[in-house]
């Protein structure tokens, strides 16, 4: 199962009717999303990805749940350097800019740089921020 993807509830309410390369189209593109300049709707000043790395270290994962991840709980990370790990066992930084009802958006980084990611709260089996 593909995990990178943002679920179908706050999918049309991040891009709403535009295309990629549009205007109001991904973040960083002219335009954005429609409602901000350049970035996700609701982040500070159309929030980019971060201009650094994360942190050079792994942290160690804390007590899993085997329920879904709270969207309250993560949105005390937003904006925040952040370790995420999920069902599948795949573990990576991750820099929340947007939690939906059932959902994450943000960057991931991909060991070289920061690239535009969405996932299901229910795929996180843990996290935790800096």
């Amino acid at each position: 199962m593909d995990v990178s993807y943002i679920d179908s509830y706050s999918y049309p309410r991040l891009l709403g009717p535009q295309f990629p390369g549009s205007p109001g189209g991904f973040p960083g593109s002219p335009g954005g999303f429609p409602g901000s300049p350049g970035g996700f709707p609701g982040s500070p000043g159309g929030q980019q990805a971060p201009t650094s790395p994360p942190p050079a270290f792994i942290p160690q994962q804390q007590t899993a749940t085997p329920f879904a991840v709270d969207p309250g709980a993560i949105s005390l990370c937003l904006f925040r350097n952040t370790y995420i790990w999920l069902r599948n066992g795949a573990s990576f930084w991750y820099f929340p800019i947007f939690v939906g009802p059932r959902s994450v958006a943000g960057f991931r980084w991909n060991g070289r740089f920061w690239t535009i990611f969405g996932i299901d709260t229910r795929q996180i089996v843990s996290f935790t921020c800096f």
